[in-house]
């Protein structure tokens, strides 16, 4: 049995020396479902109310709580968290997050955990009229700041 005094190789990292700069990181996900589905989520016509205005906010509230979910991750003071969500087909729900801050480490997770979120919100308002609905593309976009520099997708 290994002894629990000893490190197991798992740390937070220390940043303590990194300079502090304004970060920013972008991030997306996009929710497949039902044209219908999207139709009446566009329309705000849901029992549980309106899951755009609902994403939006459980979006920025998990920015904020990243380091809650993330067992590694700092807990940033944000400077900024942005969601946006479109509707780029029928059957298609995109979701876009932007979060900034002035700090020592870089806000792509909150950018990943913010665009989860805000999908799996419309997700739970939606899964009894579609069980057939699927969270897809999670990904980093674009991230700037750091010491590894500026990051943007191809394409």
């Amino acid at each position: 049995m290994p002894d629990m005094n000893e490190p197991q190789g798992i740390r937070m990292v220390d940043v303590g020396g990194k300079p502090v700069t304004l970060r920013t990181a972008r991030a997306s996900a996009r929710l497949r479902a039902n044209a219908a589905t999207v139709q009446r989520i566009r329309a705000g016509d849901l029992e549980k109310g309106d899951a755009v205005a609902a994403a939006r906010l459980a979006g920025i509230m998990a920015a904020k709580r990243t380091s809650d979910i993330v067992p590694l991750c700092h807990p940033l003071p944000l400077d900024a968290v942005e969601v946006s969500i479109g509707f780029p087909g029928p059957d298609a729900v995109s979701i876009e997050t932007l979060v900034r801050a002035t700090a020592r480490t870089g806000v792509e997770m909150e950018a990943l955990v913010a665009a989860t979120a805000a999908a799996l919100t419309i997700y739970d308002m939606c899964k009894s009229i579609d069980q057939g609905m699927a969270v897809e593309q999670v990904r980093l976009e674009a991230k700037t700041g750091g010491t590894r520099g500026d990051y943007a997708r191809d394409g």
